[in-house]
């Protein structure tokens, strides 16, 4: 199955970056309709035509199989920044619905990655140049998703109009497949990009969160909209409300660019000088140039260097939150 996809993916892809006409038949099934194709380009607010080819043969692959029957689908494109002209937050995840001719370009964060004494594989906060399926690497992962079940925790008290309240966030599961297959095992998803940062702790016997002895943390909001993440796709919180609630009981696809072989023929391109449109490759040209050159780490070469780190860590003693003022 996921070598049937990868044809079709990279024939579409070809189609898409070198300009060849597909066939009659072939060009039936993957026209891009014309209300669609006025969203297609590398401009801000815009979805690369290798992006939006990959992820409508994904969706039209899983519909055939009748894996998923949500109409709208979903796709990112890890290669663009953070931000754009005026400090605003970079659109690179699209919510797609054709049957309702609705296209929507929204911020979403990346892995931020690590930077370990054996291998530096962090990400700044503007443009994403390591990516990893190793698990606690805190990387993106590109390729296929299909998104599945949602799980909302609690996370503490913060203070909303004068009252402390509970902060529950949700977070939507994903399943892949190939290099993306691990995402269970990396607790990989989308979430409301903001947390809760502990500060202290207070009494309230009553809350059903409190512990043994009656405590419940609390602590200040903090919104990471459009920056890094641990590896999620995170999405501003009213985003995330419509995208959970389109997926909820009804799963769709996502694809995600850069795969792993993308990374690495333009890494490869970049090396020999090569122009990356004449290679038939694609790279947000802004964040390539900031960055250099893209690397993907497979799990086989940075799973072990993670792991050792880890045992090198020393225990530390269970910390308790002070009582708050």
């Amino acid at each position: 199955m996921m070598n049937s996809l990868r044809l079709v993916l990279t024939v579409l892809t070809v189609f898409a970056l070198s300009g060849a006409a597909p066939s009659p038949a072939a060009a039936q099934d993957t026209a891009i309709p014309a209300w669609l194709q006025k969203h297609v380009g590398t401009g801000d607010g815009q979805i690369a035509p290798v992006v939006l080819q990959r992820a409508r043969a994904l969706h039209a692959q899983k519909t055939r199989k009748g894996a998923v029957r949500n109409p709208c689908y979903l796709a990112m494109d890890a290669t663009r920044p953070s931000t754009v002209r005026g400090g605003q937050a970079g659109r690179r995840f699209y919510v797609i619905c054709e049957s309702k001719k609705s296209f929507r370009a929204i911020s979403s964060g990346y892995g931020n990655g690590r930077k370990l004494q054996r291998a530096d594989f962090s990400n700044g906060r503007q443009c994403a140049k390591n990516f990893s399926n190793a698990e606690g690497s805190k990387l993106t992962t590109g390729g296929a998703y299909v998104t599945a079940e949602t799980r909302t925790s609690f996370k503490g008290y913060y203070s909303h109009s004068g009252k402390r309240r509970p902060f529950h966030r949700t977070f939507l599961l994903f399943d892949g497949e190939g290099d993306t297959r691990n995402a269970r095992e990396r607790a990989i998803g989308g979430h409301p990009a903001v947390f809760l940062k502990w500060q202290c702790r207070f009494r309230n016997p009553d809350s059903p969160h409190a512990d043994a002895q009656g405590y419940v943390p609390y602590g200040k909001l903090v919104d990471y909209t459009s920056g890094r993440s641990n590896g999620c796709t995170t999405w501003s919180q009213s985003a995330s409300k419509d995208i959970l609630a389109q997926v909820e009981g009804n799963p769709t696809t996502l694809y995600i660019y850069p795969e792993s072989g993308d990374i690495n023929a333009v890494a490869n391109a970049v090396k020999a000088g090569a122009s990356l449109s004449r290679a038939g490759l694609y790279w947000n040209e802004a964040c390539l140039s900031a960055i250099g050159a893209p690397r993907f780490w497979p799990k086989k070469t940075l799973q072990p260097i993670i792991n050792k780190w880890r045992r090198s860590l020393p225990e530390q003693p269970p910390r308790d939150l002070p009582i708050c003022n």
